[in-house]
């Protein structure tokens, strides 16, 4: 990544249009540049003139000397069937995200969410029923899928971003869609809150005190599973023995530990209480997870993921001789070739590479003086989202050269002063 260089998510509302200046105010005398990053999700009639008004913003601001720049991305999927609508935006939203600010060498991304955002996170996931991780709510600094996302201003109250936005007079958009009770965030903004400041003025700060407090609890709760896996949890396995002996409590935040780090998707609480029960039950059985399964055998819980099959129509060859974007249809995505001074493989190793798909067996080195380690662990340890693990693994000779989600092997990491070639795995919206 080049050094100073950050995003900004810019939905052009009012809070990421003070985030945005403000992040532009303090980037200037620093000499960092800084790139809104937008999503047009294609839900809202508006939402083109909403990008329009986005990237005027920004063009206004850099003709002002500011050091901006703007990118948006279109979604092109839609929800599945039943599918809800705020889950599946919110995820494809942070993946947009995450691919514009890698292609424009941004590894951080500034999100600007307040402290009501995260009061009323808090309360959502008590009513949903949730335990200590979901009353965390959103952690203020979090490391995942090769970004930082970073949410500076957390702890400010939703009056001072509204102070801001006046003093400085930013023109902003309202969304009509935050109007819609369909959508459970806006009832408990329009339905609930209004009564709650009405009776608790300090609602906004207590919650979020509330939520804090969750964070420290959930990573206590972390260590302490750290712990006992030390001791009955190794390669990819829970012996149920050792497990037994610990107590309740300690059993279920064990088995839901053990179950994060086999398992990149959500596991139901319903399969969890089974587990709790039925594994002090049973010495043979099985559990459908997803696409994966676990299986009970002589004592000893393994997790099974499903064999990985090559894409239909997807090709198993590329050459690459120069810079630039490699469509792959069939694989669902683009593979893309920047020129890079250091940390690249040489651009002789890419002449003729072989595309394959997963089997299980592939080990991933990565960095200098580390050991190889298999896909799964490298996933888990990098914090790779399973939807983040799709497209081919590129093959050079023989030798594993690069793996989406994870990047190259410090195997072919070539020498500074020849021609050196970075590889980014673009997929396309709603694949990965």
């Amino acid at each position: 990544m080049k050094p100073g260089r950050v995003a900004v998510a810019y939905s052009g509302g009012r809070d990421s249009t003070a985030l945005l200046h403000a992040t532009i105010a303090a980037a200037l005398p620093q000499g960092v540049r800084v790139v809104a990053v937008h999503v047009h999700h294609g839900l809202n009639p508006h939402a083109d003139a909403w990008l329009a008004h986005c990237e005027a913003q920004c063009l206004r601001w850099a003709r002002g000397g500011r050091p901006i720049e703007f990118v948006a991305h279109r979604l092109t999927n839609r929800p599945g069937k039943g599918e809800s609508v705020e889950a599946w935006a919110r995820q494809s939203r942070y993946r947009a995200l995450r691919d514009m600010a890698l292609v424009h060498d941004a590894s951080m991304v500034l999100l600007a969410h307040h402290q009501r955002d995260q009061a009323e996170t808090l309360l959502l996931q008590a009513l949903r029923g949730a335990g200590v991780a979901g009353l965390a709510g959103m952690p203020r600094s979090v490391l995942r899928d090769g970004i930082t996302w970073q949410r500076p201003w957390l702890d400010k109250p939703h009056a001072e971003i509204d102070a801001y936005v006046r003093r400085h007079r930013l023109k902003h958009i309202e969304d009509d869609s935050n109007a819609d009770v369909r959508f459970a965030r806006n009832r408990l903004r329009l339905q609930v809150w209004p009564a709650l400041l009405n009776a608790f003025e300090s609602v906004d700060d207590s919650l979020a005190r509330s939520a804090t407090w969750a964070q420290q609890a959930d990573a206590l709760l972390e260590e302490i599973a750290a712990l006992d896996l030390a001791g009955i949890a190794a390669d990819g396995t829970l012996q149920i023995v050792a497990w037994q002996s610990l107590s309740a409590p300690r059993r279920s935040n064990a088995l839901r530990a053990w179950l994060r780090q086999q398992h990149a998707g959500a596991v139901s609480a319903s399969l969890v209480t089974r587990l709790l029960d039925e594994l002090l039950l049973q010495r043979s059985a099985r559990w459908s997870l997803g696409d994966a399964e676990l299986q009970l055998h002589r004592g000893v819980l393994r997790y099974r993921a499903a064999t990985s099959a090559l894409p239909s129509k997807a090709q198993s060859h590329l050459s690459i001789l120069r810079a630039g974007s490699y469509a792959l249809p069939g694989w669902g995505g683009t593979l893309r070739a920047l020129r890079v001074r250091e940390g690249g493989v040489p651009l002789a190793w890419l002449a003729r590479l072989d595309l394959r798909a997963r089997t299980g067996g592939e080990q991933f080195q990565a960095g200098f003086g580390r050991p190889p380690r298999s896909l799964k662990k490298q996933f888990q340890d990098a914090g790779v989202s399973k939807w983040d693990r799709g497209g081919p693994i590129v093959y050079s000779g023989g030798q594993l050269v690069f793996v989406p989600g994870l990047g190259l092997d410090a195997r072919v990491i070539g020498l500074a002063g020849q021609p050196l070639i970075a590889l980014h795995w673009l997929p396309l919206a709603g694949n990965g």
